[in-house]
């Protein structure tokens, strides 16, 4: 047995006042002389026997009744006759994640869940410490009644979340407490993304309740992407869903709608454009509506320009020449001077695409160049040896002439490309700078199908417009602005501070990143793919994902309602020594009671 309240224990001192009034009482029969006591001395004589049984018996009655409200005031817990449950910490674990917003029998499967963790919180006592954990990482402690409203408002993340992280920190505050009972429930939706891993929580009690039965059937819009991201003036959107069957989509950028069709499982939805629009623009890809509302719609951003005016240089070579060309036909380009093409040596701004000069005697006068134009990189000694390049798009392409490039100080560009482990192809703040002339005794990527639609991308990509970026995140997930960014605007305009330690905004949608009066990129935020995927875990199989001991895992609510506080053979005996002691009192009034009757009688 042990004490949550020991000091509580000195009350049995007061035992000695009974015991005292016990004894004075006789001595005071003993001395008091006069006729009404004599005539009860002589009544007390003939009964004697009788009286110091009685006398026993209240003088017993009244030091149990002291040392039972004592020891329920130290508050016991002790194995056998105790009512009620240990002092618990409490953490309720709740998936409020994208999946629960699901409609299930006519309401969303969170209300459901909300329901069942305010059961969990209702079963506490002031004795116990309640928490409320949700997916997204909030974590909310006080009075159960704190953690019951914190339960009623929570509203559905918009992400996957991390439960196993939740199920986790729950862990932690419930070892942390210092508390005899110690257990984490968690009522969860089940998906079989989510519990994709095992879930340790050591020797903490773990119930988890979750639904049985199978899950409703979802469509989802599991990719939306504008291909490049910066149209110049024209590109595509790209767009796939998850069906169970066809569905109509539309696809829209701003006020514009692009397509209108029917989508079918894993089919990718292609719509071409060239919109009049200039600058960030935010497009939607969204289905017609169903159980699961947030993923019929995703997000996509683009910028929109004009064909960048380029001007090739006659000494870049006729191979970029011709290719500058073929892109003026497709209208990817026009003839202008806002970027040049030119050898690293004979370039006199930026932006420009600069290549390395085909005559090693040269090398000196591109190193002097790229150093007034501010390019951290300078062109290392010639290579004659026949080396494959590595790099997206540039399967199959060797260079047999080459001059490693070489990082100087504040370098912080872009490796596009590698040949013999060295750059090859580097980009920066309004320059690509490529490690061999582009010639065909140099390297065969001037001869490739490829060369002209990556010029094409370079041209538009990295040298045309105002620097600026797109960054994707899932809602809550994390950001690394780009230098200078003040605010981001959502689609409604509405404008948020942000600083270097800032998290994506925790709502789906297109953010604008702004620098001042001006949008200088654009952030994407969707959730997971994979959140749209509403298959549940067997009940079996989630049992196997628990590594606790003693765990409860049920879609059987009754049997998760009597595991909460069911962490121990231990409980309070505070109660029954209540009740006996109210025994005891009620006794000891029926021996007075009949005491005073004879007396009466007599």
């Amino acid at each position: 047995m042990s004490f949550l309240a020991p000091l509580y224990l000195l009350l049995a001192g007061a035992v000695a006042i009974p015991l005292f009034l016990h004894l004075r009482r006789r001595r005071i029969e003993n001395t008091v002389d006069f006729p009404a006591v004599r005539y009860l001395e002589r009544a007390e004589k003939e009964n004697v026997r009788q009286l110091k049984v009685r006398n026993l018996l209240l003088m017993f009655l009244r030091i149990a009744t002291v040392l039972a409200i004592a020891f329920a005031a130290a508050r016991p817990i002790g194995v056998f006759f105790g009512a009620g449950h240990v002092p618990t910490a409490l953490a309720i674990v709740l998936d409020n994640s994208l999946s629960t917003s699901a409609i299930v029998n006519g309401q969303p499967m969170l209300a459901t869940l909300r329901q069942q963790a305010l059961d969990a919180a209702n079963a506490a006592t002031r004795s116990d410490r309640v928490w409320l954990v949700t997916v997204d990482g909030t974590v909310t402690g006080g009075t159960v009644e704190a953690v019951r409203q914190a339960i009623s408002r929570t509203d559905v993340f918009q992400g996957r979340g991390d439960l196993a992280n939740a199920i986790t920190r729950a862990t932690g505050l419930v070892v942390g407490a210092g508390l005899d009972g110690r257990q984490v429930v968690v009522v969860t939706d089940a998906q079989a993304s989510t519990w994709n891993a095992p879930v340790a929580v050591g020797d903490v009690h773990l119930s988890v309740l979750a639904p049985g039965g199978e899950a409703p059937r979802n469509r989802a819009v599991v990719l939306a992407e504008a291909r490049p991201p910066r149209w110049t003036p024209r590109g595509m959107v790209v767009a796939r869903a998850r069906l169970t069957d066809s569905a109509t989509y539309r696809i829209a950028l701003g006020e514009r709608t692009l397509a209108r069709g029917t989508a079918r499982d894993g089919e990718d939805l292609t719509v071409r454009a060239a919109p009049p629009e200039r600058g960030w623009q935010a497009g939607i890809v969204e289905l017609e509506p169903d159980e699961l509302r947030a993923d019929d719609t995703r997000y996509f951003a683009v910028w929109l320009g004009a064909a960048p005016l380029v001007r090739p240089e006659p000494a870049a070579g006729p191979f970029l020449r011709t290719a500058v060309d073929a892109l003026v036909q497709d209208a990817r380009v026009a003839l202008g001077n806002d970027v040049a093409l030119a050898p690293a040596d004979g370039a006199a701004r930026l932006p420009a695409l600069l290549v390395a000069p085909s005559d090693p005697s040269r090398l000196g006068g591109a190193n002097r160049t790229l150093e007034r134009l501010g390019v951290p990189w300078r062109f290392g000694a010639p290579r004659r040896d026949e080396t494959t390049v590595r790099g997206e798009r540039f399967d199959g392409v060797r260079a047999t002439l080459r001059y490693p490039l070489e990082a100087q100080a504040g370098a912080t560009g872009d490796t596009v490309a590698t040949a013999g482990g060295a750059p090859w192809i580097v980009a920066g703040e309004g320059y690509v700078l490529i490690g061999s002339p582009l010639d065909p005794a140099a390297t065969d990527l001037p001869l490739r199908a490829s060369f002209v639609p990556w010029l094409g991308d370079v041209i538009a990509q990295r040298l045309s417009g105002a620097a600026s970026a797109e960054l994707t995140a899932v809602p809550g997930g994390a950001l690394r602005l780009p230098a200078g960014v003040e605010s981001l605007e959502g689609m409604d305009g509405q404008r948020v501070p942000v600083n270097a330690g800032s998290t994506a905004p925790t709502r789906s949608g297109v953010y604008f990143l702004r620098r001042g009066t001006e949008r200088v990129g654009a952030l994407v935020v969707n959730a997971e793919a994979e959140e749209s995927d509403l298959t549940r875990l067997p009940i079996a199989t989630l049992r196997d994902r628990v590594r606790a001991r003693d765990a409860v895992v049920t879609a059987n609510a009754a049997q998760w309602q009597r595991s909460l506080f069911n962490v121990g053979s231990r409980r309070p005996l505070q109660l029954p020594l209540l009740l006996l002691a109210l025994a005891l009192l009620a006794a000891e009034s029926v021996v007075v009671r009949q005491d005073e009757r004879r007396d009466h009688v007599a």
